[in-house]
């Protein structure tokens, strides 16, 4: 009986570190764009960087970053002295048994202090 006990825990422990290897990359990727949406808004808040370029910016970061996100799917918005940057995406992941959908939306806002 200790030794069925002892292959169950191992196997559940096996499942909880195979999904982890799953399901961690994309929360990490996430935060990396979350990251590149924070900067891109704090350093364009006090330039006259277009839309359309901060756009194409996170565009690119989420592209090397493998999410599933489209040009038109990413809200910039530039209004008096604030910056705002928005999008939401769903990345699938396929755990065994169960696959999962996970949705972001990774946004920023900055507001200038002049």
């Amino acid at each position: 009986m200790k030794k069925i006990r002892a292959l169950l825990g191992v196997l559940v422990l096996v499942a909880g570190i195979y999904a982890g290897y799953l399901v961690i990359p994309v929360y990490v990727s996430n935060y990396q764009l979350q990251d590149a949406i924070d900067e891109e808004v704090k350093i364009n808040t006090y330039t006259s960087k277009s839309e359309n370029d901060m756009r194409n910016s996170i565009y690119k970061k989420a592209q090397s970053l493998d999410i599933p996100v489209t040009p038109e799917q990413i809200e910039v918005k530039r209004a008096g002295n604030s910056v705002t940057i928005s999008t939401q995406y769903t990345m699938h992941v396929d755990l065994p048994f169960y696959p999962l959908d996970l949705t972001f939306t990774p946004s920023s806002k900055n507001k200038s202090v002049i």
